[in-house]
């Protein structure tokens, strides 16, 4: 037997290198939904109809072909299967459903492409109720979301996604209307990351860098089509796609120690463009087919493959929890009137489900006539803050101003029908006496003391008296928006309950006026305030430490619309004045005709001194209500130029409490890719001081909170786009305008001159505070100024519920207004019946508004039968154990939960 020796030289120095990974590459087809941006509203809804039944064919024609092979269609809003159920029978709608639940068509939970910067938190989950609904009836699960176009993302709304059951989201953005430069956008520190809020939830996420002149169409929003306005010649869109799998593969680099991409799974996802319609399926199955090989697999896909993959194969990818500001977002400040009557609807849907939810329990069906109108809010809030509010497309700003109103009444008509329904139902259900009586009722899960206006014209004078502990309680009679109320102050309310004063004939008890007024001063035991002619405040001292707080920064006080004069307009006057509060009046045609209302009210809380129980008192806030009484067509502000040192602000994000600082200096804004000039303004910002040299007697901090309700938007001195004034004491409140150009100047972005609103009203409310920042005595003080006392005329035969007192739902201490324990730091968000029906239960969504961990106790007054954990769009996914009246429930910092509670009435 003969033997071959073979020898192999290796040089030295050399190895051999290791097989290469198998690259496996996700195309994905959807058509970019530019809802009345491209076409109206009856277009898009025939495209989408049209659409979905060209692909479920195309699906059904390709089942024979491998997994990797079949036609696959993704929509970018539910609103795309709303249409559907709509204008097609059920046969066709059950056909959809099996597409969905077989993964060939996948949608997200939005129900349209939406900026985010500018809602308040219940609306963005009010937005996605609609899948909500599909997935309890046809036993689904979406776990995709996504905002498509826009630059930038709010860092909480990774939470409210989370916790909708979204697991998954694309990021894709366009070049076009930005500030921010193709460097500024491109080279982000990760493109596929977990984006995660402050409680640690959030969502797996694809946002691949993007600069338009270099790596497009990858980290757009159409990144499978390579020539979004015309091929060239010769090219098909077989070709085109397979160009783009050729991108994806270099993308991949799993060798380099400095890759910006060091995975072997990466994915291109569609194809539709700024079109209204798109008919592509072969041409995807063909490059897939053609692309695929040895050492690449290539998918059509439904995207959520893709990022199965990625979980799978990639644990331990990197996590960001920043926020990157605002772009588009903030032109719907260019309809501000119209967007503030949106915020006020989402407030008032508080008190009006917290009432319902009383009602109901006793009277089932009572607003059944309203779910119609119900699903068309629902529907509105996902639609209000479609991310082409540009408003320069094929559809005319005016037609887009048109639709926006339209959006906004269905949101408010439903919201006033429910509040008016359920407090009339409520005053129904309670027994009326042999004088009037009026229930007040508290929609918040503590119990408080505040002012409370009953709507009254009959015989005065009387005296109110609390029916619970039968003493007079302080009134006096006011006039408001051309009303007559009477003002009083009612004390110790319970939680998501009511008390029962009644009105009495009589004088009543002599009592101090609030507040001391001299011209333009007004003073109670708490503050000396000076309301100028023009409106602005010039002086706010605080008796407490005797501080000015009031410091004109670039000549602007607090209150400021900017005025060159603050004693320009009509002389101060009192408005309305008694022992509950006190009105003064200042109005001004200059810079333009605006009115500005400040009112505080009886105090005798001072230095050093608590208030007892016995007292005469009122809320500890100053608050401000503004209007302007013409149209404007610039950009306007609200200043608030404040006596503080360095101060650090903290502000009410969507779903998160932010600090206005860059992530280095301990903030929660990115370094790179963000957007800086304009801060989220939801319910409060925060200005809070530390002084390290104080003296012996003087507060180690300070620092002022002021609630907000109508303005969506805030600056901090001078910030720009790219930079952020960390350390300022101004803060600017956006009262409305089109704050951007397009590139190159070329025309301003948004409604041109508010669409002609002649009338605007911005409300406010301060205090201050003698210690750091503390985020649940913030977000208390501003929840009670915006959600007053609610009243109704008692009205009924007999009593539904117990009678003069009653509380439906506590957790934690409910009896302290500001606690520093964890478990008292969870606060009712939201107390709804079901969205199918009273007999499923009352939802209840909380929040735990510190960074510690928060057990307490959920107790309603009636037994708890059943309880489960729920995402924020009512899918049941824990049961949890009641013990009688009483659940133990379970929250991580920061984290917002909701729950189902069956009670037995």
């Amino acid at each position: 037997m003969r033997y071959i020796i073979l020898f192999f030289f290796i040089p030295i120095g050399l190895t051999v290198a290791p097989a290469q990974p198998v690259k496996r590459l996700y195309i994905a087809n959807d058509d970019h939904t530019d809802y009345m941006w491209t076409a109206n509203e009856a277009k898009y809804d025939s495209a989408f109809v049209q659409m979905l039944d060209y692909y479920l064919h195309q699906i059904d024609s390709t089942r024979g072909n491998p997994s990797d092979f079949q036609a696959r269609f993704n929509c970018d809003g539910s609103y795309w299967l709303r249409a559907y159920q709509k204008y097609r029978s059920p046969s066709q709608f059950n056909r959809l459903i099996a597409a969905i639940k077989s993964g060939h068509i996948s949608s997200p939970l939005n129900t349209l492409v939406n900026t985010y910067g500018a809602q308040p938190t219940e609306a963005v989950i009010r937005g996605m109720y609609y899948a909500g609904s599909l997935e309890r009836a046809y036993k689904l699960r979406f776990r995709l979301a996504q905002t498509m176009e826009n630059n930038t993302i709010p860092l909480g709304l990774s939470s409210l996604w989370a916790g909708s059951g979204a697991k998954y989201s694309y990021k894709g953005i366009g070049g076009y209307g930005s500030q921010m430069t193709y460097e500024y956008r491109d080279n982000r520190r990760n493109q596929v990351y977990r984006y995660a809020g402050l409680d640690g939830s959030g969502v797996l996420m694809k946002w691949y860098n993007y600069n338009e002149k270099i790596t497009a169409p990858l980290g757009g929003y159409a990144e499978c089509r390579l020539y979004p306005k015309k091929r060239p010649a010769g090219v098909s869109q077989t070709e085109e796609i397979s160009r783009v799998i050729t991108k994806l593969d270099a993308l991949c680099d799993t060798v380099s120690a400095k890759s910006r991409y060091p995975f072997n799974v990466a994915g291109a996802f569609g194809y539709g463009w700024d079109d209204l319609e798109t008919y592509v399926s072969n041409p995807f199955i063909r490059a897939a087919q053609n692309s695929t090989t040895a050492s690449r697999k290539v998918r059509v896909s439904n995207e959520e493959d893709f990022f199965d993959d990625m979980a799978r194969s990639y644990p331990n990818l990197p996590s960001e929890s920043v926020s990157y500001g605002n772009e588009w977002d903030l032109y719907c400040a260019s309809m501000n009137e119209t967007t503030a009557q949106v915020r006020r609807s989402t407030g008032k849907l508080r008190a009006a489900e917290a009432l319902a939810s009383l009602v109901a329990l006793k009277t089932p069906n009572f607003a059944n006539r309203l779910k119609t109108a119900r699903d068309l809010a629902w529907e509105a809030f996902g639609m209000y803050w479609e991310h082409n509010w540009t408003a320069d497309g094929p559809v005319k700003n005016t037609v887009r101003a048109q639709w926006q109103n339209k959006i906004q009444q269905q949101i408010s008509s439903y919201v006033d029908s429910l509040f008016s329904l359920s407090a009339r139902t409520l005053g129904g259900q309670l027994k009326k006496g042999q004088n009037p009586r009026f229930y007040i009722f508290n929609p918040l899960s503590w119990s408080r003391s505040d002012i409370a206006d009953l709507a009254y014209t009959g015989i005065y004078p009387v005296r109110v008296i609390d029916v619970s502990t039968n003493k007079e309680v302080a009134s006096q009679l006011i006039i408001k928006d051309g009303n007559q109320f009477l003002r009083i102050y009612a004390e110790n309310i319970p939680s998501v309950g009511y008390k029962i004063v009644e009105l009495v004939a009589g004088k009543p008890a002599t009592k101090p006026v609030a507040a001391r007024v001299s011209g333009e001063y007004v003073s109670n035991g708490r503050y000396r305030i000076r309301l100028s002619r023009s409106g602005a405040i010039t002086e706010i001292y605080d008796n407490r430490v005797k501080r000015q707080l009031v410091k004109p920064i670039d000549g602007k006080y607090v209150n400021d619309l900017g005025v060159a004069n603050v004693n320009e307009g009509s002389p101060v006057v009192v408005e309305n004045a008694g022992p509950v509060s006190v009105t003064l009046k200042a109005v001004s045609l200059v810079p333009v005709p605006h009115t500005v209302r400040v009112t505080v009210f009886a105090n005798s809380r001072t230095a050093g001194r608590p208030r007892r129980m016995s007292d005469h008192g009122g809320p500890l806030r100053i608050e401000i209500d503004d209007s302007i009484q013409a149209n404007f067509k610039d950009v306007k502000t609200w200043a608030f130029s404040f006596n503080l040192t360095n101060p650090t602000t903290r502000h009410e994000e969507v779903g998160a409490i932010l600090t206005a600082k860059k992530e280095t200096r301990g903030g929660h804004y990115a370094v790179q890719n963000a957007r800086l000039d304009w801060q989220t303004f939801n319910h409060f910002a925060d200005l809070s001081e530390k002084q390290a040299g104080a003296q012996r007697d003087a507060p180690q901090a300070y620092g002022v909170t002021l609630s907000n309700i109508d303005c969506s938007f805030f600056k901090l001195g001078k910030s720009t786009v790219d930079s952020l004034w960390e350390q300022s004491s101004q803060l600017s409140a956006l009262a409305g305008g089109q704050v951007d150009t397009k590139r190159e100047d070329k025309g301003v972005l948004g409604i041109p001159a508010q669409n002609g609103q002649a009338s605007f009203s911005y409300k406010f409310a301060l205090t201050t505070h003698l210690a750091d920042f503390e985020p649940v005595a913030a977000m208390k003080f501003s929840l009670e100024h915006q959600n007053p006392l609610v009243t109704g005329l008692v009205t009924g035969s007999a009593d539904a519920y117990p009678s003069p007192t009653f509380s439906l739902l506590n957790i934690g201490n409910p009896t302290r207004s500001v606690s520093r324990s964890t478990d008292d730091a969870v606060l009712l968000w939201s107390l709804k019946p079901s969205e199918d029906g009273i007999r499923e239960g009352l939802i209840a969504r909380f929040w735990n508004i510190t960074d510690k961990l928060g057990t307490p106790t959920l107790t309603t007054t009636l037994p708890i039968r059943q309880a489960w954990q729920t995402t924020h769009i009512e899918t049941n996914e824990q049961v949890l154990k009641p013990t009688g009246n009483h659940v133990k429930v379970r929250f991580a910092p920061n984290q917002i939960n909701s729950y189902r509670l069956q009670l037995a009435n």
